[in-house]
């Protein structure tokens, strides 16, 4: 089967682009998962007729803010996790038993995991070892950016976004809520979901959107 031009041009690309750091190319997907993901959620709010106009005045802002701190904290988190995972190898304080022994057992036995020590240019390694290196780098690089990942999505990206929404909704009640002498009113939230949907107001929002699941929550 030939394949098209343009498809053998993307390939070509993704292969120059990532065929040496395949954990690159996780916290990329990564993050255009967290593009489509959130996307996905503020076009449902959008077509969705039962949710009135004043309550997506409230909702779409808010899934944007989220869609942010999904991507940037799953970026800069995986990046670390990355960053850390690659440093360990290539400084030699991570490295197969083979490797190691013979880097310990030259002249360069004193410099290994010093910064600015690098296996692959200082080591003098052979053919083969250079290959067993190679491969392992490349290891404990997926290895890495995956626990970024599965850490930022499943424990720090939803705490911060938790956060940062309850701290902003307080804010965003208190102002439209408050009273004509200017002090906060005495929000009380209603009994029931149907309330959600009688009085479209910031305080019956907050309150009734506590009843649905956290949106934008990215699962690796």
């Amino acid at each position: 089967m030939i394949k098209p031009a343009w498809m053998q041009k993307t390939w070509d690309y993704v292969a120059s682009r990532y065929g040496e750091d395949v954990g690159k190319m996780l916290v990329h997907t990564g993050v255009i998962g967290w593009i489509l993901s959130s996307a996905a959620q503020v076009t449902a709010i959008l077509i969705n007729e039962k949710i009135p106009k004043e309550q997506k005045m409230y909702m779409v802002p808010q899934e944007l803010a989220d869609a942010a701190v999904n991507i940037v904290s799953f970026y800069a988190v995986t990046r670390t996790f990355k960053a850390i995972a690659n440093k360990l190898v290539s400084t030699g304080k991570l490295l197969p038993k083979t490797i190691s022994t013979v880097l310990k057992n030259s002249s360069v036995a004193e410099k290994i995991g010093k910064n600015g020590f690098d296996v692959a240019k200082h080591g003098h390694l052979p053919t083969e070892l250079l290959k067993e290196y190679g491969k392992f780098y490349s290891g404990i690089d997926i290895l890495g950016t995956t626990l970024g990942s599965v850490i930022s999505c499943n424990l720090l990206t939803p705490v911060i976004r938790n956060e940062i929404a309850a701290s902003r909704q307080k804010k965003g009640i208190a102002k439209i809520n408050s009273k004509s002498d200017g002090s906060p009113a005495n929000i009380k939230a209603p009994n029931s979901k149907t309330a959600y949907f009688k009085a479209p107001t910031m305080q019956t929002f907050q309150a009734s959107s506590m009843n649905k699941p956290y949106s934008g929550n990215l699962k690796v």
